[in-house]
């Protein structure tokens, strides 16, 4: 079978696509950022997919050619700088499935979310659930599954999240809320039992609707400690946060998303969670007779690996090393500007330049921090503004070595301490990738 996975290089679409590859479908795989996706997923054949410019029927249709089937598994969060969520999970996603229609893809499975409900708490519920209402209005087979707090072998959004907290050294706080969880293995494997060619349709099956979830609850708390147990970490004491801790944490990563980071700390995950990731599995497993994987058996299904523990403890300092970049490089150009102008006259009037050259060059390579270090806040520009970092850095200290190489004996070091900065901003560029 033919068929397309739309946001297929995510947590959930790529165990969908990986398992879809073992059963010998011909893989049509789509998302909007496909270098290299097509370097990780050699196996499907790559298009370029935004839900929010596909947002009508026939700008899918192109699409959709030869596809016998269509497994959709794109959603966000909420809005923010890469994302408009209205578009995405309504318009672009309805459009998709009238798309399927008007071309005669009989069969079409949609990922949506344990909780998605026109009363649900945040925007990305009631959204899910307007796409959930429209696919199932349509002369289709389909099938709508909702899981719920989702565990791979990978870790993503609310996922790695809860793994940056089991990593912290000292504490292991505590979230409110209570979740269900499923193994990506089992959603990858009711997919690939929707695609079978002898799989009932929905005139079969007693519901369509599927909430995917083990039924065990748990406190977050509790899997936060059971993944800090996976990682081989020793226990630590439990810190219950304050809802004003909550409300601040929610602010900065607001401000975050606004500049394009996908923060899981945002005030849509934390509703969310607040409300409670819970649904009833009976239908679903009463249809496929899958049983669903408990939180202790998808941890001791794949011990942790010293990459996990990595990731783990990193979590954290990611986002610490690109603040503190940033601000390094913002207040090395606000000081050379300030307090520290005479300094910096003076090394450049050692380096030979007259004083209106040494004037344009502080002023000039002042501002040029400044900007660097702003550009790196920036997600999309993130990668691209440490690169240039690590130029200028290299240049700083090749020209200061050529032109003044005294100051390599200065007891304040200023071209010694370039180097762990080369050291960080490398560094920080080895970890940048989100999935």
């Amino acid at each position: 079978m033919r068929v397309l996975v739309t946001g297929a290089y995510g947590l959930i679409g790529s165990a969908i696509l990986a398992r879809l590859h073992r059963d010998g479908h011909e893989l049509v795989a789509a998302g909007r950022s496909l270098d290299e996706a097509r370097r990780r997923f050699p196996y499907a054949t790559w298009i370029a997919a935004d839900f929010t410019r596909l947002t009508t029927a026939g700008a899918w249709r192109p699409l959709l050619a030869n596809v016998d089937a269509v497994v959709n598994c794109v959603g966000v969060l909420q809005d923010g700088g890469r994302d408009d969520i209205w578009a995405v999970q309504v318009e672009g996603t309805c459009a998709l499935f009238d798309a399927c229609v008007a071309a005669g893809v009989r069969r079409v499975v949609h990922i949506s979310a344990v909780g998605a409900s026109n009363e649900g708490p945040t925007a990305f519920a009631r959204t899910k659930a307007q796409a959930d209402a429209h696919l199932a209005s349509l002369d289709l087979d389909w099938v709508i599954l909702r899981p719920s707090l989702v565990l791979a072998p990978a870790a993503y959004g609310g996922s790695a999240m809860l793994r940056g907290l089991a990593g912290l050294p000292w504490v292991t706080p505590s979230v409110a809320g209570e979740v269900q969880v499923v193994s990506s293995d089992d959603v990858a494997d009711t997919v690939a039992l929707c695609l079978r060619a002898d799989a009932p349709t929905k005139a079969v099956w007693a519901k369509s609707t599927w909430e995917l979830t083990h039924p065990t609850t748990h406190d977050l708390g509790d899997v936060v400690a059971a993944l800090r147990a996976w990682h081989g970490f020793p226990p630590r004491p439990r810190l219950r946060l304050p809802a004003v801790a909550f409300g601040v944490i929610a602010m900065f990563a607001e401000f975050a998303g606004r500049l394009g980071w996908r923060s899981p700390a945002r005030a849509t995950a934390l509703a969310q969670l607040s409300a409670g990731v819970v649904g009833d599995p009976s239908s679903w497993v009463a249809a496929t007779g899958i049983k669903p994987r408990s939180l202790d058996t998808i941890l001791a299904d794949r011990p942790a690996s010293v990459q996990d523990r990595w990731f783990a403890r990193l979590y954290w300092l990611k986002p610490a090393a690109i603040l503190a970049l940033a601000a390094f490089w913002i207040m090395t150009g606000v000081i050379a500007l300030g307090p520290g102008r005479a300094a910096g006259m003076s090394y450049l009037s050692k380096a030979g330049l007259g004083a209106n050259a040494a004037e344009f060059w502080l002023i000039a390579g002042s501002l040029l921090d400044i900007a660097i270090g702003l550009a790196v806040l920036v997600r999309r520009f993130t990668r691209r503004a440490l690169q240039l970092m690590l130029i200028v850095s290299a240049g700083y200290l090749l020209i200061g070595t050529i032109a003044a190489p005294e100051v390599w004996s200065d007891p304040l070091g200023p071209y010694v301490k370039i180097i762990p900065v080369l050291m960080a901003i490398v560094f920080t560029l080895a970890i940048l990738d989100e999935r």
